[in-house]
């Protein structure tokens, strides 16, 4: 059987306000006048925001505020009329009469009053009027150049965007357009005049962006509001697990256990031995599984999740404890306790080729992404690299692997990832030749990496399992703790919608699924009559779940109304459970 203290060779217990522009989302013209009195230009006040003036049962939400965001709502929706009775009934404007002058001279071109204007708006911050000052006149000066004004627009480029002693790069670029007029068009200027109220419009949200939201009330302030708090939500529930999960204003969102898959759908029943590794594919359409037996299988997932066996790879002369997909899916790497790695080809059976190393233990294999090269970790701590043809390219001496040991590379194919000590995960950048080590108190049995790479998954010996961000600096984020781990190689993955959730095997033959941010322990599945020692969750469909396991099966987990559609109740070393385990 083997623990992960023996000796033997490594095994599976290595196991804007009225008449806003069009593009600002309310359906006016870009020429129509925006309502607003020249007098008064500074901003008048708006009606009072103090903490007294609230709606909303926690008090929090100030009225003026609300009721602002509302009446732009409106406008973007296009119901503009209505927006203005808002105003007008509550005696909340959306924008002051300064700040309405101030969009209709941009729309108008009147650069210098708007200028003016913007200085009056009552802006405290001055670099923000410097900014936004020169976004107005660099618009000036390419309207200038489109009208072959070229000593006004020289003019307006020395005496008013360079008297802002800002952003010295931006006016070497204008400078250029001076003495080479065809760099305008990359510089940013354009010669047509629809082209030009369009700029306008653009210079507008770019303005919009950069004064204060007091001021101008940011696009689709309401819509980023609510697709926040039901991002919130979604992300509270433990159970999210479908994209087809609606979520609805009307009520708070809530799923139930039923979108975890619990519920046993098939044992698969082909291997006649100890189950060690099992993995799904990049497509999800197919399942390989690996054993103590000295084969592997390849299953074939149809579009209901059922699965069938597809077919058995013989040819290793001990047990198999590892399986790797090629990128494309086509290829599978299978490797062990033995000298070599075989691939197979998924669509025949057939084995390509056997790389191999006399004498030692190719205890691990992988593929580069581009699915060019495969690289193996090796009994004697170093790890190898082959092209498709068997060729040995490269191979990294030293303390890179152990006898038990995982091996990852990230989808750039920067990063390898393998165990360089019993408490110690090295990341190795193969270009920046930069190592980094991921240290842990306890002996590490196992470890996964997430499909976004910027987590790693740590199985330890004292029955815990730890989520690392290694995106950057190395941190670990989160314990998971319940399942049993006493004496065997214990294997977790990333899961679900997602990958918002972790599942483990355990020696206590359950599998075990927690909420990845939460860490709460969710459900312990019981079926299996021997330990479980690795899970695969399905990486196109977040509600198959697979598990491999001592009792010489393969379990398949669906959810719970899920029926699975067979001819008999056994079929090819398959059983098809119609409820319960």
């Amino acid at each position: 059987m083997g623990g992960v203290e023996d000796d033997e060779p490594a095994s599976k217990r290595m196991k804007l306000a009225s008449g806003e522009l069009k593009s600002l989302s309310n359906g006016s013209s870009l020429t129509k006048t925006i309502v607003g009195s020249s007098r008064d230009l500074m901003a008048r006040p708006l009606q009072s925001e103090g903490d007294d003036d609230v709606v909303g049962s926690k008090g929090v939400i100030k009225r003026v505020e609300f009721v602002r965001i509302i009446a732009k709502a409106l406008y973007s929706l296009g119901y503009k009329k209505s927006s203005a009775r808002l105003e007008e009934e509550s005696g909340i404007p959306l924008h002051s009469s300064a700040v309405n002058l101030f969009m209709q001279q941009i729309l108008d071109g009147n650069w210098d009053e708007s200028v003016a204007t913007l200085h009056k708006i009552g802006l405290k911050d001055e670099s923000i009027v410097k900014s936004a000052s020169f976004l107005i006149l660099e618009q000036k000066f390419f309207e200038l150049l489109d009208r072959e004004k070229i000593m006004d627009a020289l003019k307006t480029l020395r005496t008013e965007i360079a008297y802002l002693c800002i952003n010295n790069g931006r006016i070497r670029e204008l400078s250029s357009c001076i003495v080479s007029p065809s760099l305008c068009a990359s510089v940013g200027s354009s010669n047509q005049d629809d082209a030009r109220m369009k700029s306008r419009s653009k210079l507008l949200e770019e303005l919009q962006k950069l004064l204060p939201p007091t001021v101008i009330i940011p696009e689709r302030r309401l819509e980023y509001l609510v697709e926040q708090a039901l991002t919130l939500q979604r992300d509270a529930c433990i159970f999210h697990n479908s994209m087809d999960k609606e979520m609805s204003l009307y009520t708070d969102h809530h799923c139930g256990r039923d979108q975890i898959p619990s519920r046993t759908l098939q044992i698969l029943e082909a291997h006649s031995d100890e189950v060690w590794f099992l993995q799904f594919s990049h497509n999800g359409k197919y399942l390989a599984s690996s054993s103590s037996d000295q084969s592997a299988i390849i299953w074939e997932v149809d579009t209901n999740g059922g699965v069938s066996l597809k077919h058995r790879l013989s040819g290793h002369q001990k047990p198999v404890s590892s399986v790797s997909w090629s990128p494309d899916d086509r290829q599978l790497l299978t490797c062990g306790m033995e000298d070599a790695i075989r691939c197979w080809d998924v669509s025949s059976g057939e084995c390509l080729l056997v790389y191999d190393k006399a004498g030692l233990g190719l205890i691990s294999c992988g593929w580069f992404p581009d699915g060019k090269w495969i690289f193996s970790g090796i009994n004697d701590k170093s790890i190898c690299m082959w092209d498709l043809d068997g060729k040995e390219l490269e191979c990294w001496k030293g303390q890179r692997t152990m006898k038990i040991s995982d091996l990852e590379i990230t989808s750039d194919g920067k990063q390898i990832i393998s165990m360089c000590r019993e408490t110690a995960i090295l990341l190795h950048d193969r270009e920046a030749k930069i190592e980094r080590v991921i240290e842990e108190d306890q002996t590490i049995t196992s470890f996964s990496l997430s499909r976004d790479n910027r987590f790693l998954l740590v199985n330890l010996l004292n029955q815990e399992i730890h989520l690392w961000n290694i995106d950057g600096s190395l941190k670990l984020v989160s314990k998971y703790k319940g399942h049993k781990r006493t004496r065997f190689v214990i294997r977790s993955c990333f899961g679900g919608l997602e990958q918002a959730f972790i599942a483990s095997g355990s020696e206590d033959s359950q599998v075990y699924i927690w909420h990845r941010g939460s860490r709460e322990l969710i459900e312990a599945l019981p079926g299996h009559s021997g330990a479980v020692n690795c899970v695969s969750w399905n990486p196109k469909n977040p509600h198959i779940l697979a598990s491999a396991s001592d009792d010489r099966t393969v379990r398949i987990w669906g959810l719970n109304g899920l029926q699975m559609k067979h001819k008999g109740a056994h079929s090819n070393g398959i059983h098809y459970c119609n409820g319960g385990t």
